[in-house]
């Protein structure tokens, strides 16, 4: 009879590849298990090999930012919800700056493409929920409008998680979000106000 996996390994092995990446340790088959109860049969046995263990870090990033995301609550203001969204994409990345890093590794496949792309959607529902309330016009693509959203939290977080700009940095992000968002059609002053709102949601980990 197949032995049952044990989830908890899979978890420790998850975990330990990527305190390595935060200290800069090599990562190879044996230095993974190394410290561990576990052989290196246990990489075959959960990853397929170490191949397997990139795709699930790149994976477990996504999977961060999901649950990031799903603590962030919604209210009547949907311009400021879009707002926090990005706030909690930025405190993700720093909070996980080498896991945030793996996960736009395209060397490496995804377990589930499905989840990660599901994280974008979070960003869509709250576009999608200020064009039909009349924030953005009514053709307004909420895709596109989340992706340009991503692309400025990435730009930024990018500089600051994994490169060489302070937090400070990350403030920027007030003045493009609203220039992005006044420019589909939200009130400037409405817009600056909700966008100024929604940043206060930001927590660095030093915080």
């Amino acid at each position: 009879m197949a032995r049952t996996k044990d989830p908890a390994v899979r978890t420790l092995l998850i975990e330990r590849a990527a305190h390595m990446l935060r200290i800069r340790e090599p990562i190879t088959l044996r230095s993974l298990v190394a410290g561990t109860d576990v052989s290196t049969m246990a990489v075959y046995t959960y990853f397929g090999g170490m191949d397997g263990v990139w795709k699930a870090l790149r994976q477990e990033g996504f999977t961060r930012l999901a649950a990031r995301f799903a603590t962030v609550t919604t209210s009547e203001d949907p311009v400021q919800d879009l707002t926090v969204l990005i706030t909690a994409y930025l405190g993700n990345a720093l909070d996980h700056p080498d896991l945030y890093r793996v996960m736009f590794d395209a060397n490496f496949d995804l377990e589930d493409l499905k989840a990660a792309d599901a994280t974008l959607e979070y960003l869509v529902q709250a576009a999608e929920r200020s064009r039909k309330t009349h924030r953005f016009h009514a053709d307004t693509d909420p895709l596109e409008l989340a992706t340009q959203s991503w692309t400025i939290a990435h730009g930024l977080v990018s500089l600051v998680a994994n490169g060489p700009l302070p937090h400070q940095t990350l403030g920027y992000g007030v003045p493009l979000l609203t220039a992005l968002f006044i420019s589909v059609g939200d009130n400037p002053d409405r817009c600056r106000l909700s966008v100024e709102n929604g940043w206060k949601q930001l927590r660095l980990p030093d915080e």
